[in-house]
């Protein structure tokens, strides 16, 4: 049993980071071999267009025919058995480099067909863990929560099965009073911080176990 996490922060040790340690950690618990990937590390870029995956014939149908520091991930990928994806949300999305990573890893398998079905070899879980600096009110009002549910379908649809956590209200700064932040009350953040983000950890934690049963 192989379980492969995605960081797709630019932090290594922050929220995200810290949370798929924390998955990884139930993994492991459950006897997997886990890797954390940290993306901001390779030099790759999104989907080009070339459409050579999708081509009758092609060497490369049914796979990234881009060659860069992505390609033996996306390798890695098909000999694994459970992948967990992370990464903060930027100006309503996931960072640049996990939609990249996204675009590179599913649009291969996903087929132009009647039913838009999947050539990925097999069925493995996949867990999506977010992090934001908004509190839950302001995720549902933003619709965070449902662009979380549209990737989790789509995550479905190629890989077979998937499941998400939102972590609010994440701790941003080492020390807030360095920063023009007056969104955000300090003490309450800090409150969250020591009394919450332990629980979101035991959560990543438990979803690590689960994807690695199988």
């Amino acid at each position: 049993m192989t379980v492969l996490a995605f960081n797709g922060s630019p932090r290594k040790a922050w929220n995200t980071a810290t949370l798929l340690k924390h998955a990884l950690e139930g993994a492991a618990a459950r006897g997997a071999k886990t890797e954390l990937i940290h993306l901001y590390d390779l030099d790759f870029k999104g989907c080009i267009s070339c459409f050579a995956c999708k081509l009758k014939g092609g060497p490369s149908y049914g796979r990234c025919a881009v060659q860069d520091d992505l390609t033996p991930v996306l390798r890695k990928v098909r000999e694994a058995d459970a992948l967990i994806f992370g990464s903060p949300i930027y100006i309503g999305a996931v960072t640049g480099e996990m939609r990249s990573f996204l675009e590179r890893l599913v649009f291969p398998y996903l087929v132009y067909d009647a039913n838009y079905s999947s050539l990925f070899p097999g069925k493995l879980p996949t867990g999506f863990i977010y992090t934001l600096g908004a509190d839950e009110r302001r995720m549902k009002e933003a619709g965070y929560d449902q662009s979380a549910k549209m990737t989790e379908m789509l995550l479905a649809r190629i890989f077979g099965t998937a499941e998400s956590l939102l972590v609010t209200d994440t701790y941003q700064f080492d020390d807030y009073a360095k920063y023009v932040a007056t969104a955000f009350d300090v003490d309450h953040k800090a409150r969250v911080r020591s009394e919450e983000f332990p629980k979101s950890c035991q959560k990543a934690y438990e979803m690590g176990r689960r994807l690695a049963s199988g």
